[in-house]
């Protein structure tokens, strides 16, 4: 048993954090200076660095579940199981499963610790058992019973206070529903390749590095040389096999003609560096160097951008000497070891946070680095652990968007926190994004486009600048002191407690960014068809998904929503009940009779600029319709309305920041119910629902 470093020692690495504004705060005392001073306004321009440092294994209600204002595990727009649970509620083996705490879970005791859990199966055949053919019921079945266990603040002080402090996005997927290197190839390609056999890229084949030829890709880096941008991939002689460049064939060729013999991989030649003694290894490293010498001018480039390994343990120093030397490339990928990676099987989140302060210490330090960068914290896949967000789909048209007849992404959510004097004031985006996003800002920025990522993810992930505000820096929000840190033991499986008490998500809200979407839905029953007509009136196509709890279709149907599209749905058994949602907190319940007096009645609604909601009753039948509207949320609002046959009527409905939750239902018809929920966008910041 070792009792390890305190959660600050590990963040500060010996260095003492008190005085002023970060008493209270794990945050280097450098980032709270930064965040002090006056920052003039700018633009995209502004920008001269930006840096990415992708963890991993975590989703995101198993890091910020609980976390005030996110759509975590208070989620209003959850979706509901075909077996009428909640999706916070998963089918086990013996009863339905809650999300539990770790501290909480059997099996935690005094010789466990929180940071310490086990990781799960994720690979391919397992991320798409977990999401239930689109139902996303299958999380315990396919993953085992610690799948539903999460942290809060109390575990995770760094990362929510980080949370608190910056921008948080609440709908970042990873890319593939698979395991670390398809994710990661989507981060620096755009796309995954194939495998010898034809097959595509969804597993980590590529570890058997020594035999596996590698993908013929292009990564985005390589393009970045090409129009004269610099770049850089820093990393320990550990990596844990996390830089996806070293799996494509350009950078293999060129590793290959780099290394001494008899190695074949750089992991086998640096693994073998770290196990020799002084002169061995200072005698390999020469072999090495003199191969690097020997290669062309390009090659040469090539490697000691993305392939050069520096000592294990000075990874941290190695990025704040080129910060504190001017030397910081245009864009940084920051590549840890497998102890600081976060990874379950092999890190925990308070060594990954160690590595995260070292970063953002670096950056802080220097005022006009600070002012001129973009440090984006992001995982690559969600190890198996629940998310409660069922991802969006892509059309079975999109043909590259399909291995073996499976939807291959998006993947499940990660989390996604954005660092910078642009995004600070504890802000939560909620645009999809994925991997590719990554890829996009960059496109924003430097101009220099990637032809691999598909139009579909073009057209379902945003590009990430949503998340800043440049002519409004702001101030971070006032945080809670954290908790004592804990002790390190062993890893541990957590199992579900006797008692269930479901998850305990923070009360309150947070600022939020602005968004493109402006979705609509409403529908009609004509004979035996209902007429659904979805329509998208913001600047960017919103994702939709249509659930069906009376047997109308088998499975969830995925719609990407621009302009106006209209699904038609047979009601072959006189009866409807379906639910359509929506980006952020979007949503439309449509329930009802062919046979009922309100068969053919019609609810429709509008935004207007002032966030006030304008419902349109209509009723094209022969008798009067008794309308009562309620909120479910946001206020305490009814109202009656009788509308004569023939005609409609317009009711002015009041919002909270634009918020808001009504059920329509009709007192001649007790089958007949919608329910509109939403968020009404009119490009200005507003606040969490």
């Amino acid at each position: 048993m070792s009792t390890g470093p305190t959660r600050r020692s590990v963040l500060a690495s010996g260095a003492a954090v008190a005085g002023g504004a970060a008493v209270s705060s794990l945050l280097p005392p450098s980032v709270h200076a930064a965040l002090a001073r006056p920052l003039p306004p700018g633009g995209l321009a502004s920008i001269k660095h930006v840096v990415f440092l992708m963890q991993e294994n975590r989703s995101f209600d198993h890091y910020y579940g609980t976390l005030r204002g996110v759509r975590g595990f208070a989620d209003r727009n959850a979706i509901e199981l075909p077996d009428g649970h909640p999706v916070f509620e998963q089918p086990g083996l013996v009863r339905h499963v809650k999300p539990f705490l770790a501290r909480n879970a059997i099996g935690h005791g005094p010789l466990t610790d929180v940071n310490y859990i086990a990781g799960l199966d994720h690979s391919w055949e397992g991320g798409q058992k977990a999401r239930g053919d689109g139902w996303h019921n299958a999380w315990i079945k396919a993953k085992l019973m610690p799948t539903m266990v999460h942290y809060d603040r109390r575990d995770l002080p760094f990362q929510y206070e980080l949370a608190d402090t910056f921008t948080v996005c609440d709908a970042y997927h990873s890319s593939v529903f698979g395991p670390t290197n398809p994710n990661r190839t989507y981060h620096w390609t755009g796309t995954i390749g194939y495998e010898p056999n034809g097959k595509r890229a969804i597993e980590n084949d590529a570890y058997s590095e020594a035999t596996h030829p590698g993908y013929d890709l292009t990564s985005y880096a390589e393009r970045l040389s090409k129009a004269g941008k610099t770049w850089r991939v820093y990393q320990e002689w550990d990596n844990f096999t996390d830089n996806a460049l070293e799996f494509l064939t350009t950078f293999k060729q060129v590793m290959r003609k780099a290394l001494p013999a008899p190695h074949k991989s750089l992991t086998d030649f640096y693994g073998a560096v770290a196990k020799a003694k002084p002169e061995e290894r200072k005698a390999m490293l020469a072999a090495l160097d003199k191969g690097v010498a020997a290669l062309s001018p390009a090659e040469r480039d090539l490697f000691e951008r993305a392939l050069r390994r520096v000592e294990s343990g000075t990874l941290a120093d190695a990025f704040r000497a080129d910060v504190a030397a001017g030397r910081l490339p245009e864009v940084s990928y920051i590549v840890t070891s497998a102890a600081d990676s976060e990874h379950p099987s092999s890190g925990s989140p308070v060594q990954g946070a160690g590595v995260t302060y070292q970063v953002l210490d670096a950056i802080a330090s220097h005022p006009e680095v600070w002012e001129s960068t973009a440090l984006f914290l992001l995982f690559d896949e969600n190890d198996g652990y629940f998310d409660h967000v069922p991802p969006p789909l892509p059309p079975a048209a999109e043909q590259g968007e399909h291995a073996d007849g499976k939807p291959i992404g998006l993947g499940f959510r990660v989390p996604m926190t954005v660092v910078s004097p642009w995004t600070a004031g504890g802000f939560v985006c909620s645009e999809v994004f994925d991997h590719t996003s990554t890829i996009r800002f960059l496109e924003r920025w430097l101009g220099v486009r990637e032809p691999n990522i598909s139009a579909w993810r073009r057209t379902v992930a945003g590009d990430l600048t949503s998340a800043f505000d440049f002519r409004r820096p702001a101030r971070p929000q006032r945080v809670p002191k954290p908790a004592t840190p804990p002790k390190f033991y062993f890893r541990w499986p957590p199992l579900p407690p006797i008692v269930q008490k479901g998850a305990a998500p923070e009360p309150g809200t947070r600022p939020a960014r602005p968004l493109p979407y402006r979705p609509e839905a409403s529908a009609r029953l004509s004979g035996g068809t209902l007429e659904i007509t979805m329509t998208e009136g913001g600047t960017r196509p919103s994702h939709l998904a249509l659930y069906p709890y009376a047997g109308e279709f088998a499975t969830p149907r995925h719609f990407d929503a621009a302009g106006r599209h209209v699904e038609r749905v047979a009601v072959p058994k006189g009866r409807y009940r379906l639910t359509l949602t929506g980006p952020n907190g979007f949503r439309r319940e449509f329930a009802g009779s062919a046979s009922g007096a309100a068969a053919g009645a019609v609810v429709t609604a509008a935004g207007s600029g002032s966030r006030r909601l304008s419902i349109t009753l209509a009723n094209p039948g022969r008798t009067p319709l008794t309308f009562d509207l309620k909120a479910l949320a946001y206020g305490s609002a009814a109202r009656r309305v009788t509308v004569a046959p023939g005609k409609q009527a317009t009711v002015r409905w009041t919002t909270e920041h634009g918020w808001y939750d009504v059920r329509v239902t009709v007192a001649e018809d007790a089958a007949f119910r919608r329910r509109l929920m939403g968020h009404l966008e009119d490009g200005k910041p507003s606040v969490s629902g």
